[in-house]
């Protein structure tokens, strides 16, 4: 069964920083790519940042500077460091899981596994 779990969003200063983690389980982790998503209310699905299964990566320009994708292939994880958070930034983080090769820019359909999504909450 493959699983996404996500972790460490929270609610923050805008300027502060989290880190978010995802977990996976249930497939070959190298063999895909991995993606965050986020989603604000009302707005739709966007990508945020992308690491593929050769370590490239690839970001939006709203988050280049300010947020880094990594992965440990070791421990199947997946993490998203995001430094100078601001207002705009709030929303519902999702990682997620796509076969093979991806380069950026990304679009959810392309994606076939998805964790259930930590909240993110920037204030002022």
């Amino acid at each position: 069964q493959v699983q996404l779990v996500e972790s460490g969003g929270g609610s923050v200063q805008a300027g502060g920083s989290l880190r978010l983690a995802c977990t996976a389980s249930g497939y070959s982790y190298s063999s895909y790519s991995m993606a965050w998503f986020r989603q604000a209310p009302g707005k739709e699905r966007e990508g945020v940042a992308l690491i593929n299964k050769y370590g490239a990566t690839g970001y939006a320009d709203s988050v280049k500077g300010r947020f880094t994708i990594s992965q440990n292939n070791g421990k199947n994880a997946l993490y998203l460091q995001m430094n100078s958070l601001k207002l705009e930034d709030t929303a519902m983080y999702y990682c997620a899981a796509a076969y093979g090769f991806r380069l950026w820019p990304i679009r959810s359909t392309a994606f076939d596994y998805w964790g259930q999504g930590t909240q993110v909450t920037v204030s002022s």
